[in-house]
């Protein structure tokens, strides 16, 4: 009898537990489980404790809310000019409705990987070999709209693509590399003969600048020499015009005619015996002895001029 009863306890006891087990359910933060009732969708369960009716409903699925990664495998892809490259990528998803990715699609993940594929072999059929490598954003970008289109009816969102490595054939790479190689060596050549071109312009700049400023420099020389020349023409010319005007002034006074007779005597006198000195042999006018009719004429000439007076 008392086997019996603690048999039955052990039992109560296993069942009790089972059936905790079964309503009593933890959801962790950033997942999200799909509850079924007799096999039909009840309700999704988020983060937190909750009581589920023994044996009538049951956790269906469960979900993760956080951002997943999948690794896309490498493929083969042709590009618009028939050269066959191998590109691998990565792709970030995040489920967004758990209802959605749990009775929308079988396995969303495997099919977006599968999407992923073939909308990447559209993408890089569309542009040449050359350009796959600067067109990696475009071709991320496409791929992101194309995905992101074709997942939203199975709740889950694409939120990046991104293209690892893109590895062309090893021929199509030496190729590559030797008109890189080349393109190189054309920028260099290229470089050094504007170098050269610029020293040669700037040198001839300079020659030109120096003639120019040469000039330059030479044409206000003549100038100042010019002004310079003027200046002391001028300045003779008006030291000339003073000295006749004081002369003028001093014939004017008392004893000025005798003065400029007694000088012009001796400036005679002088000059008489210069020209006597300069040869032996002489012809003069009759009258060059006569020095008081010398005075006499430079006498009349200065009272006829308008400086000097009448007498």
């Amino acid at each position: 009898m008392g086997f019996s009863f603690s048999y039955a306890f052990i039992v109560i006891a296993v069942v009790v537990v089972i059936v905790i087990a079964k309503t009593a359910i933890v959801v962790p933060q950033q997942s999200a489980f799909v509850i079924e009732n007799l096999g039909k969708y009840s309700r999704t369960l988020q983060a937190g404790f909750h009581i589920l009716i023994p044996f009538v409903e049951r956790v269906a699925y469960r979900h993760s809310l956080k951002e997943i990664a999948i690794d896309i495998a490498e493929q083969i892809c042709i590009t618009r000019d028939n050269v066959q490259v191998g590109v691998d990528a990565v792709l970030y998803m995040q489920v967004m409705d758990p209802h959605l990715a749990s009775y929308g699609i079988t396995n969303f993940g495997f099919a977006i990987s599968q999407l992923a594929q073939t909308t990447l072999r559209s993408e890089i059929g569309k542009i040449e070999l050359d350009r796959t490598f600067e067109a990696r954003g475009t071709i991320n970008t496409n791929v992101v709209s194309e995905l992101d289109k074709a997942s939203a009816p199975w709740g889950v969102k694409v939120l990046r693509y991104e293209i690892k490595n893109i590895t062309p054939p090893r021929d199509v790479l030496q190729a590559m590399e030797k008109q890189m190689r080349a393109e190189r060596e054309k920028r260099a050549v290229v470089l050094t003969s504007e170098g050269e071109r610029d020293a040669k312009i700037n040198a001839a700049e300079g020659d030109k600048q120096r003639v120019i400023k040469q000039s330059e420099a030479n044409k206000q020389q003549q100038i100042n020499e010019a002004e310079g020349q003027a200046a002391a023409i001028l300045a003779v010319a008006t030291a000339t015009a003073e000295g006749l005007r004081q002369v003028g002034i001093a014939l004017s006074d008392r004893g000025g005619i005798e003065a400029m007779q007694l000088r012009i005597g001796e400036e005679y006198v002088k000059q008489f015996g210069k020209l006597a000195q300069a040869g032996t042999t002489l012809v003069v006018p009759a009258n060059l002895t006569d020095l008081a009719s010398i005075v006499t004429m430079a006498t009349s000439i200065a009272r006829k001029s308008p400086a000097a007076p009448a007498a």
